[in-house]
């Protein structure tokens, strides 16, 4: 065998040796989480942090205001993420934050914002709108760049999670108490874990004509609309 087929015989191993490694060393996690009554919960966020881990770059992300109401309910994103908050009603909103994890106002728009918003502390930033009280919704910053929201199934997959010890953190905006963060050591398959919430209704648009919300915020509309 010649020299140059042995370097080719082991460049060939250590790539094999690499990819065997990469599927060795990362895994899928799927945490499943239920509240006190055994249901699934949806909108709980679920983090994996690592302390040695770097913060990534990430792409823009959005919520949306659609049919009055903010969409997603719950967003989980890494520190260094930019949001748009795009208006794709007919109606203008004003939308705000008095969070210390980001305080800021959106005026009276409508459309798309000149720019997006980035979100450079971690924490929990709590969205609501000027002229739409019972609109609400909440954004999870978190430190890892393994975040995720449960679907309405409580289910939270992760894929391609380097193995390792993690600190996994867990966040609902229902929740009855702090949680404090759980060790875990990846690979762990599925985790099925429980959270006491005092379940509420989500936000939704008020029926046209029906109570005096819809009308409150109606008027509302009208009256920051000769304002601004």
């Amino acid at each position: 065998m010649s020299a140059k087929q042995i370097r080719m015989l082991s460049w060939a191993a250590g790539v094999f040796s690499c990819v065997m490694c990469s599927t060795v060393l990362a895994g899928t996690l799927e945490v499943q989480l239920t509240d006190q009554q055994g249901l699934p919960l949806e909108d709980a966020v679920v983090e994996l942090y690592d302390p040695t881990s770097q913060v990534q770059a990430t792409g823009i992300q959005e919520v949306a205001q659609q049919d009055l109401t903010f969409r997603p309910f719950v967003s989980a994103v890494q520190v260094g993420t930019k949001i748009d908050f795009p208006n794709q009603d007919k109606t203008r909103h004003h939308v705000y934050s008095f969070s210390p994890a980001k305080t800021f106002e959106l005026k009276l728009y409508a459309g798309k914002p000149e720019a997006p918003l980035l979100f450079d502390k971690a924490g929990i930033v709590a969205l609501g709108c000027n002229i739409h009280d019972y609109m609400q919704a909440y954004i999870y910053v978190g430190e890892s760049a393994y975040l995720a929201v449960t679907d309405n199934k409580g289910i939270a997959v992760f894929s391609d999670v380097p193995d390792g010890p993690y600190q996994l953190k867990l966040w609902h905006p229902w929740q009855d108490q702090q949680v404090d963060p759980k060790q875990l050591t990846l690979p762990a398959g599925t985790l099925q874990l429980q959270l006491s919430v005092t379940r509420q209704v989500k936000p939704s648009r008020p029926k046209k004509g029906f109570g005096n919300n819809y009308q409150a915020a109606a008027l509302k509309s009208q009256l920051h609309a000769a304002t601004y």
